[in-house]
């Protein structure tokens, strides 16, 4: 009898399941490899700032195994093969340097990817390829351009995308979101999304700001990967690779997955963006600076519908989080569990948590118990989401295609930034219009022999 190939095996099982409703997670097992039955198993990349916190709440779900670990800091690939493994308290976790051998295992099913910005389309699509679902941080990558490639993979091979903007999965901003999109604060007119400002030193490097040789566990050229080639300094590599612009985006994109994705949902604005951005004000060292990416700064976003959304980072008068302001009042929500707004009855529209109860709060009774008509997407984590809609094969709470219009306004501020004017943009085609110079910055030229191909 002919042996049929894993791959083959992979697709005719999917398929076959997918036609008779059962979800298309098929255990590793089943395929004849050598993996954990009824698991879902998992890769594991970048063990810098998010990595060991996305690897633990992956540990504590009982249906998902993590397989491998990659990175190319040999002391960061020990401490995650120590993590994981003694966790499970054996060594079946592989350790890897090569994302690419990690993505050519037929056993493997997803992949957890928390890697600086200039990596994340080559990973995530390379994922998509290679038939993995994956958990991706924010933001979705270092350019629109990487992040439509990105989007175009992910639909096109099929796969469930999980973002890290886990603020989606917490009542408090849900419900805030909820609040907006009922219209309980009247017609919506303006947002406000909070961001920090300035550089925090997050490796703890102190003065370390010399031209130095890369240190001997640190494969740097594979570091810097598709990104302009640089002198090694230790205080802009681990964790602090943000605050240089030839790696990441600085406070406004590395937070801007996060309170503007919130500011979006309530805006119902998950499937488009603003047509104009207007640079208002930033503070931007020389880009010859190790830390180049703006420490203080505030654009001004026009959508659809006469709304105006203010992003800005170290101003007085824009607080940290998500706010919407509308004809009949206003809701604000932050981390911590804070939701206020102007509407006394609307304060008590909350679920608490009580350890790991959740208690209904009053439903605003002069206003009715039925004010809340339309329903936002709820969680039971965000993790746990990821690893449900990986065996439904429903669409996450935080989606690929969500992911892309979450940072999608941060990234055009950032151009409005470097050109110091206006940019028109076509929500639907996702092009900046009559500016050509401006749609260069769209995207970054890659460093050989690095391509992204969708």
């Amino acid at each position: 009898m002919k042996r049929i190939p894993v791959s083959s095996r992979r697709q005719f099982i999917g398929r076959t399941a997918a036609a008779i409703g059962f979800p298309t997670i098929i255990p590793a097992s089943v395929l004849g490899q050598n993996a954990p039955s009824n698991k879902i198993t998992m890769a594991v990349f970048g063990w810098g700032m998010m990595g060991p916190s996305n690897t633990g709440k992956f540990l504590q779900e009982s249906d998902c195994q993590i397989v491998a670990a990659c990175d190319i800091d040999k002391k960061h690939l020990e401490a995650a093969l120590n993590t994981i493994n003694g966790a499970y308290k054996n060594k079946d976790c592989k350790p890897y340097h090569d994302y690419r051998e990690v993505m050519a295992r037929k056993d493997i099913d997803t992949v957890m990817i928390a890697l600086p910005d200039n990596w994340h389309a080559l990973v995530s699509t390379e994922a998509a390829k290679n038939g993995k679902d994956i958990y991706g941080e924010k933001p979705l990558a270092r350019t629109i351009a990487e992040q439509q490639a990105i989007v175009k993979s992910v639909q096109k091979h099929g796969r469930i995308w999980q973002t890290g903007s886990w603020q989606r999965s917490e009542d408090n901003f849900r419900i805030g979101a909820e609040i907006v999109r009922n219209g309980l604060i009247g017609k919506l007119k303006e947002v406000h999304v909070g961001l920090p400002s300035g550089h925090n030193d997050f490796a703890k490097t102190g003065d370390k700001r010399s031209v130095t040789p890369p240190p001997p566990e640190l494969d740097y050229e594979m570091w810097i990967g598709p990104a302009t080639m640089q002198d090694y300094i230790e205080c802009r590599v681990h964790k602090n690779w943000r605050w240089d612009y030839n790696i990441g985006g600085g406070q406004l994109l590395d937070w801007i997955g996060h309170h503007c994705d919130i500011a979006h949902w309530g805006m119902d604005m998950d499937s488009s963006g603003p047509n104009e951005v207007n640079p208002i004000q930033v503070d931007m060292p020389p880009r010859a600076d190790i830390w180049n990416t703006a420490t203080k700064y505030r654009a001004e976003a026009k959508y659809a519908g006469d709304i105006t959304m203010i992003i800005a980072g170290g101003h007085e008068d824009i607080k940290m989080g998500t706010k919407w302001i509308g004809t009949d009042g206003w809701v604000y929500v932050n981390r911590g569990g804070t939701y206020d707004c102007s509407n006394p009855e609307l304060k008590q529209i909350i679920k608490k948590r009580e350890g790991d109860k959740v208690v209904e709060a009053a439903r605003a009774p002069k206003l009715g118990d039925d004010i809340i008509k339309t329903r936002l997407y709820a969680t039971p984590g965000h993790h746990r989401n990821f690893l449900d809609c990986v065996k439904s094969r429903q669409p996450t709470v935080t989606p690929v295609e969500t992911a892309h219009r979450s940072a999608s306004p941060g990234h055009l501020a950032l151009i409005s930034f470097l050109t110091n004017r206006s940019i028109k943009w076509d929500p639907a085609k996702e092009e900046i219009i009559g500016d050509a110079d401006a749609s260069k910055l769209l995207s970054r030229e890659y460093r050989g022999p690095w391509k992204l191909e969708a």
